[in-house]
Parts: structure tokens; C-alpha cells; sequence
């Protein structure tokens, strides 16, 4: 049977028994903080396992995309070094939401192994936890296993759980004897082969999870109000059975992949073990990093991102095992979308998108990839000298912070060697590097204070003024029951109609009045909590209390800047998804009065055209004046309706939804506009890029655009006024000027070569001979630059044909100090070391090559002295 085959005949089988086939879910969970990956099958069923939601059919079955890279599931280091273990792999699932259990579990999947793929029944174990006596009842009598092959085992190996917290359960696991031939740890001293004891001969098929518990954050477990059934099988491990073959490399799914590489390597599979590691490494690899950046992950120094950086990096470098020397990774993404694009169509149509970011990345960690390993070779050979294992932890920090190394990457190269990291160490400097960082933002910060228990409610965007009671009053970070002018104050009110910072957005600006005449002057308004609102400025009159009454008014202007440039936002981010791709999400704003910053995922610059078409595309939105609405409703209600929320991002159950005609509909809790044609007019300043696969664009709307168009016209025709030209024609007028000014340039260049020839004569004629004969020039020249004397040695150097020239000249007070020796002498005489020693009699320093050295001075009345022991080295 061939991988889709199998993966066909499971759905299949679980669809007639009344199971809804439900499509992978993303490999980044969504709405779920606790996890980085989706990990298993049940991940997108979470919510129903835990009761805050229901569905329609309690019956489902998948084949889902996984990745287990983090947290309690990190497979990372066996990648390749066995058989067996993968970064990504398909788990085929079944599931029950309060419906069928464990009888009905364990029955279909003996039936499916047994009877439908005919694997032979003598050779299948069936292990359960410990004390789960329903478990074995059912296996003993729902199937023909073999009494002696029912085993039960503890925590560790039958109680599954999906992370530190969450859904679990005890577990029923299938496992395959393949054959005492099989074992891959034959050479382990005391080894013996068994089920669970680490080796190939014995692997598991099929994991039959009983979930009934929650697992709290405090570790505890909480009964759940019903029981279900999740169950997982790896596609690649049972392919590897019933394609009769020991290795999951050796299955169709990723032979294909391994072939794609020998094509372009040069190189066979299964010749020699370093190279079989590697062909194993970027076969598993390259799947998991087409799949991750087409679910939106971006190479980074943190997080998901991180983790596709450190994937990728450790590929590359098993890339120049086989002996690419450019990068050769993005190739893969071609053989992979040929491999599953059939099952997985979005690997198909976002390959373009994922070549493009897997070349960007990998030519990055080119840079620094060999200079790494020059750094980490000799370390190696260091180590190998004095017969030391352990690698010290500040050089793999090294190798971390300026090669780019992940650390698991160093451990991985050092392990053929049995060589290990000092990770005391190597956590000592990051917490150091931590502690700077640190450091450096708390010399700069204006951390907010803590502000208690209180809470404040924002009364909407459309409100200007409005009367409300001051909750607390902070001064110095502590809690004052009054405040009086002068004071730099953080103010809590019981309702505001200021907007807290937020969603990129800044803060509103304005005054807090109370009847006596007393002012606050707001300067910024933070949002530290979402039902929490701190109002941060100067008490500029008067004296403000605890529980009076005061009068909120926002600067109008400012907040109808900041709305137009927020709404703004939304209208490019729907443009640049519409030009560019689905694969753009927003990876950071800021909105200001003044301007807009948009950040999005995107592996490439934009050329110029795409840049006017996003600006055209924009602006056409704008003149649409398309109806602005926002309405708060539940968040998987918004989602139905179409609402963006990207990955990793975290919402509460109830969101903002704000829709801008039938081009854009968002999450969002801003401040915006009625209709788009509020907007007015939108500028697109500068596009540019910020990080790896992040760009940035920023631009103007409303008034400052047109400020900032006025600005342009202006400083056009002024630059026309200069060149005697309208606007039309002044590109064209400095283009001309400009190749005039090229053209005299060149001519003075010619002039000075002639003059610095001419002087060159001259001081010919002032050479003596060394005491070893040849011959020495040592002059001041006058009127000479640091550039031209360097001119002016060469000619010296090439009329003398052997000898030494020493120069000195002045310029702005300033000494230029230069030494040139040719060819044949610089074994004989050091330019570096004359300059050394001439430097500081005209208080300066320098050095250079044997053959030339100059130096800097800040003394020139002592030029002649310095000449004087120029001449005296040589005489």
C-alpha cells in the first residue's frame, strides 16, 4: 500500500462508522497560548474535550499534520539518528466526544490492523497503564490478542498528556515486533529487546488515549464531566510496516525526497553513515519547514519563529556534509509540494512563497556558517589536544550569539565526538547578555506602576468629554490621596473617553479638569490591563484628590489624526494580503497622529511598482467612503463571519469585529473611522525591510499627507528655480549637471596625477642613498591630502624601482604621516614599524602593511622632527 493509500483506507474505515472526516487543522493552534505546535490530532479539539464547546457530530477521525518541537514533546535530537523519529509527521486519528470508549476503541483498531491491513496478530502488543483493569477486560475479550502480550507500564509510557496542562489520560498503546534483526541497539552493552525499552525492533503503531482528566496549571488532575476517545497513529511508522521496509526513510514518503537530493548531490543513499544521516536530516526537514511557513511561521529569534530558524540552520549544515556550498534547502520545497501537495493543497499554492523564504534564510546563515565552523573545528582540535569532553560554555555562546548556532545544533556536531557542553556556563553568558538588556531598558524606562485591583471602563471612541470620579492617584510609583502642581502623576478614573495604548495605536493626549480650575495635562494614556485605563501626564494648576470629581476631555485633533492612520491600517493590510499573498499577516504596527508603521510577513523587498500599485490599490479603497461598522459578538462567531485573527495572537471570548465595506474584516478593539472616505487620502512614504521575512511600510493619511505631498511640490520647484527648469524637467537638468560635475572631476583627477607626477620629480632629485644602498625619499609635502599622498608614494615608489619613501603633509592642523617600501625590500624593511616609530613625535598613532603604513597626527610643528628620525634610521 503507498502512503496515500493508507491514509485513504483510514478515513474510510472510520467514516462508515458514523465519524465525521475533518481536514488538518494549521500547525499553529489557534487561539491557544499554551501550546507553540499543534502536537496531535486532538489538539483542535481541545475545547470540546474540556466542555467549553459542543458539536454537531460526537464522531470524528483526521490526518493531521504535527510538529514536536517544544515543550514535552522535542524529538529533535533523534532526527535522523534513527529510523524513526520525526520533526513533522502525519497522525492519523479517530475520535469520541462523550461518545463510544474504550471497548469500541480498542475493538476497530484490532480490526483495522488485523483484519483489513493483515498485519500478523502473533507479532502485535497491546501495553495499558498500570491500573487500568477496564482496558485489559476489553482486550481480553474484544479481540484474539494473546494474553502474554497485554502488558501494563506506569505514567511514563501509558498515561498521555498533551502538554504541561490541559486534556489526558490513561492510554492503550499497540505495538509491532519487527524482528530480533531490527534492533538498532544490538552494540548497547546490556541491552535487552522489549516493549518500551528504546530500541527499532519494537515500535508503536497506534496510541488509543482515554481522556477523562484536566490537567491543571498547579498539576492537580480534574475529572472531566465526560469521557472521550483520542487516538493517534503515525502515518510514516505504519507505512514502514506495510510497505515491509525497517526504515520510515525507505517509505514512498520520503524515498521521493531522498532521491530529489542524490539527483543534485551527486551522492548515493546508504552508502556511508555521515552522509545517510544527512540525506535523513534534510528529508525530514525540508517537510517541516514547508509546512510550517506555509501556516504562517517566519524565521526569527524567538518563539515559533525560532524554532523554523533553528530547523532550517541545523538542515543547512547537514546540507555541506553532501557537499552543497549554496544554499540548496529552498530546492526542497519543490520536491515536497510534489510529494503531499495532493493531501496538503496549500503547500502547492504558497510554494513560491516558501522557496522564497527558505533562500532568504538560508543565504543568511551562509554568511556566518563557515566562520562558525572554523571557530567550533578548532575548538575541537583544542579539545582533542588536551583530551578534554567538554566544551566550554562561553565559546558555544559565541557560536550562538555572533555564528548564529542554535546550541542543539552545537550539541549535535560535538555528540560524534562524545564531546559535551558546559551549559552552566554557556546560561551564565546568556544570563549576562539577559541582565544587559535589562540593564540598558531600565535606564530608558518609564515603567508603569502596579495600580492594584482598580478598574476603569472606556465609555467609546465617539466621546470627547466626559465627567467621571478619580479612582487613585499615583506619584513616584506609590499611591497618594492628593497631588498638587508640578507633580508628574499617573491618574486612574472610575470611566474615561481617553483610549489606552493599544493594538499599535498610541495613547490619547488631553486635560483632566475639575471645577476649582485645577489641570492635568494627559501626555499619554496606557492601557497596562484590558479593563484598565492610566492616564499619565503633569498636574499643571491647582491640587487634584481621591474621589472627586473631574471633567476628562480628549485633544480631538489628535484622536481624529491617530483614527484615520488606525483605519488606514486595515484598509493596506487587506491590499498587501490581496497583492502579495495570503501569507502576509501583520507582524507589528504603530499608529500615531502624525503617520503610520506597518509591519508584515514577507520574504522579499517590494519593487517599485508593486509599491504604487498597493498605494493606487489603497487609495481606491478610500474613494469607495465603504461603510465602517464594528460589533462585538463572540470570538468563534467573528471567525465564522470571515474576521482576521492571526496565529498566535490571544482573544478573549468576546472581540471587536470591525468590517470596512466587503474588503476587510478585523479584530480589533481601535479607534476608526465612520466611512473610508474619512481617510481622505493615503501616502506611502518608505517600504523596507526590518527583519528576516518582515517588512515594513510607512505612510501618512488625512491632512499630514497632504502636508507631506505640499512639501514635495515645494522642494520641486525650488530644485527647478536652481537648474532653470520647470518640474518636468528637473530629473533631466541634474542628471546632466551631474555627469558635468563627473566629467570635471575626472579632469581634476588627471591634473592632480600630473602635479603629484610633477612632485614626484622633485623629490626624486632630493633621494639619498641608504647604508645598504638603496635609495630613500623622505619629504613634507605641501597642500596635500591624505588620498593624494598615497598617489604620490606610488608614483616614488615606481620611479625609484627599490627603495623607501617616507611623506609627511598637513591638513586642517592635522599631520598625514605615510611610509611606503617596494617589493623587493619589504622582507628587509617594515613600512608598519617606520610608521610606529615616527607617529608619536607628531603625537599621533598608526601602522599598516610591511609594504605601506600611514599614520594621523595632531602636531604639525613637529613634521621636520619626525622627518629627521626618518632620515636618521637609514643614513
Amino acid at each position: 500500500m503507498t502512503s496515500a493509500q493508507i491514509r485513504s483506507a483510514f478515513l474510510d474505515f472510520f467514516r462508515q462508522r458514523g465519524h465525521e472526516v475533518v481536514r488538518s487543522s494549521s500547525l499553529v493552534p489557534e487561539n491557544d497560548p499554551t501550546l507553540l505546535f499543534t502536537n496531535a490530532g486532538m489538539v483542535q479539539f481541545k475545547d470540546v474535550f474540556l466542555g467549553n464547546e459542543t458539536r454537531a457530530n460526537l464522531r470524528a477521525a483526521s490526518a493531521q499534520r504535527c510538529l514536536r518541537l517544544s515543550g514535552k514533546h522535542n524529538d529533535l535530537e533523534e532526527v535522523g539518528r534513527d529510523t524513526y523519529h520525526h520533526t513533522l509527521f502525519e497522525m492519523l486519528g479517530n475520535w469520541s466526544f462523550g461518545d463510544y470508549y474504550k471497548k469500541d476503541a480498542i475493538a476497530w483498531a484490532w480490526e483495522l490492523l488485523t483484519k483489513d491491513w493483515g498485519l500478523p496478530k502473533e507479532r502485535l502488543y497491546a501495553t495499558i497503564f498500570t491500573s487500568d483493569d477496564e482496558a485489559d477486560q476489553f482486550w481480553r475479550n474484544e479481540t484474539d490478542i494473546g494474553r502474554d502480550r497485554i502488558l501494563r507500564f506506569g505514567e511514563k509510557d501509558n498515561f498521555w498528556e498533551m502538554g504541561e496542562t490541559g486534556p489526558c489520560g490513561p492510554c492503550s498503546e499497540i505495538h509491532i515486533d519487527r524482528g530480533a534483526d531490527a534492533c538498532d541497539r544490538q552494540h548497547v552493552a546490556g541491552h535487552h529487546c522489549a516493549v518500551n525499552a528504546g530500541c527499532a525492533r519494537y515500535i508503536e503503531l497506534w496510541n488509543l488515549v482515554f481522556i477523562q482528566y484536566n490537567r491543571a496549571a498547579d498539576g492537580t488532575l480534574e475529572e472531566l464531566r465526560s469521557k472521550h476517545v483520542d487516538t493517534g497513529m503515525g502515518l510514516e511508522r505504519v507505512a514502514s510496516v506495510l510497505q515491509g521496509v525497517r526504515s520510515n526513510y525507505d517509505t514512498d514518503l520520503f524515498r521521493t525526497l531522498i532521491r530529489f537530493t542524490e539527483e543534485h548531490a551527486k551522492r548515493k543513499y546508504g552508502k556511508n553513515d555521515a552522509d545517510d544521516l544527512a540525506f535523513r536530516v534534510l528529508a525530514d526537514h525540508s517537510r517541516a519547514l514547508s509546512f510550517m511557513i506555509a501556516d504562517g511561521v517566519v524565521p526569527g529569534n524567538e518563539g515559533r519563529g525560532y524554532v523554523l530558524r533553528r530547523i532550517l540552520r541545523r538542515a543547512a549544515r547537514h546540507a555541506r556534509q553532501l557537499g552543497f556550498t549554496e544554499p540548496y534547502l529552498w530546492h526542497m520545497a519543490k520536491a515536497v509540494a510534489e510529494a503531499m501537495g495532493q493531501a496538503y493543497p496549500e503547500i502547492v499554492e504558497r510554494h513560491s512563497y516558501i522557496e522564497d523564504v527558505i533562500h532568504t534564510e538560508e543565504e543568511r546563515f551562509a554568511e556566518t556558517l563557515d566562520k562558525g565552523m572554523t571557530l567550533l573545528d578548532a575548538e575541537r582540535a583544542r579539545l582533542r589536544t588536551q583530551r578534554a569532553t567538554v566544551l566550554p560554555g562561553d565559546v558555544a555562546f559565541r557560536l550562538y550569539d555572533t555564528y548564529g548556532f542554535p546550541l542543539d545544533m552545537t550539541e549535535d556536531i560535538l555528540r560524534e565526538e562524545a564531546v559535551t557542553i558546559d551549559r552552566a556556563g554557556f546560561d551564565r553568558a546568556m544570563d549576562e547578555q539577559r541582565q544587559r538588556g535589562r540593564d540598558a531598558r531600565k535606564a530608558g524606562a518609564d515603567a508603569l506602576v502596579s495600580h492594584g485591583a482598580f478598574a476603569s471602563r472606556f465609555v467609546g471612541d465617539r466621546v470627547i468629554e466626559h465627567e467621571s470620579e478619580i479612582l487613585a492617584l499615583y506619584l513616584n510609583a506609590e499611591e497618594h490621596a492628593e497631588v498638587r502642581a508640578g507633580d508628574a502623576v499617573q491618574v486612574i478614573t472610575a470611566e474615561t473617553p481617553f483610549y489606552g495604548e493599544s493594538g499599535g495605536q498610541v495613547g490619547d493626549h488631553g486635560e483632566i479638569t475639575a471645577a476649582d480650575g485645577a489641570l492635568i495635562e494627559v501626555t499619554d494614556t496606557q492601557k497596562p490591563r484590558a479593563d484598565l485605563t492610566v492616564h499619565v501626564g503633569v498636574v499643571r494648576r491647582g491640587a487634584f484628590r481621591r474621589g472627586q470629581r473631574v471633567r476628562l476631555r480628549i485633544d480631538h485633533a489628535w484622536r481624529e489624526a491617530a483614527r484615520l492612520n488606525h483605519s488606514a491600517t486595515h484598509i493596506l493590510h487587506a491590499v498587501l494580503r490581496e497583492r502579495l499573498g495570503t501569507h502576509v499577516r501583520q507582524a507589528g504596527s504603530l499608529v500615531t497622529p502624525d503617520r503610520l508603521r506597518f509591519d508584515f510577513t514577507h520574504p522579499n523587498a517590494i519593487d517599485d511598482a508593486t509599491v504604487i500599485a498597493i498605494e493606487d490599490e489603497t487609495n481606491a479603497h478610500i474613494r469607495e467612503n465603504a461603510l465602517v461598522t464594528s460589533d462585538e459578538m463572540a470570538y468563534d462567531e467573528a471567525i465564522k463571519r470571515g474576521a482576521l485573527a492571526f496565529f498566535g495572537d490571544k482573544y478573549g471570548d468576546r472581540v471587536r469585529v470591525v468590517r470596512m465595506g466587503d474588503f476587510s474584516v478585523e479584530l480589533c478593539g481601535g479607534t476608526h473611522v465612520q466611512r473610508t472616505g474619512d481617510i481622505g487620502v493615503f501616502k506611502l512614504r518608505t517600504e523596507t525591510g526590518v527583519a528576516a521575512g518582515v517588512r515594513r511600510v510607512e505612510a501618512m493619511t488625512g491632512t499630514g499627507a497632504l502636508a507631506a505631498i505640499r512639501s514635495h511640490e515645494l522642494t520641486l520647484r525650488q530644485l527647478g528655480e536652481l537648474v532653470k527648469g520647470n518640474e518636468t524637467e528637473v530629473a533631466e537638468k541634474v542628471e546632466r549637471l551631474l555627469a558635468q560635475q563627473r566629467e570635471l572631476e575626472r579632469q581634476l583627477q588627471q591634473l592632480r596625477t600630473q602635479v603629484a607626477g610633477s612632485q614626484s620629480q622633485d623629490l626624486i632629485g632630493q633621494a639619498f642613498a641608504s647604508r645598504e644602498g638603496f635609495k630613500v625619499v623622505a619629504a613634507e609635502v605641501e597642500g596635500v591630502d591624505g588620498k593624494r599622498l598615497l598617489e604620490m608614494a606610488d608614483a616614488l615608489r615606481e620611479r625609484l624601482g627599490s627603495g623607501v619613501v617616507v611623506l609627511a603633509g598637513r591638513a586642517d592642523d592635522k599631520v598625514n604621516l605615510l611610509a611606503a617600501v617596494t617589493k623587493d625590500l619589504a622582507k628587509q624593511v617594515n613600512a608598519g614599524k617606520i610608521i610606529g616609530q615616527l607617529a608619536p613625535i607628531v603625537g599621533g598613532r598608526g601602522g599598516g602593511r610591511p609594504e605601506l603604513a600611514q599614520a594621523g597626527g595632531k602636531d604639525p610643528a613637529r613634521i621636520g622632527d619626525a622627518l629627521k628620525a626618518a632620515r636618521a634610521m637609514f643614513e
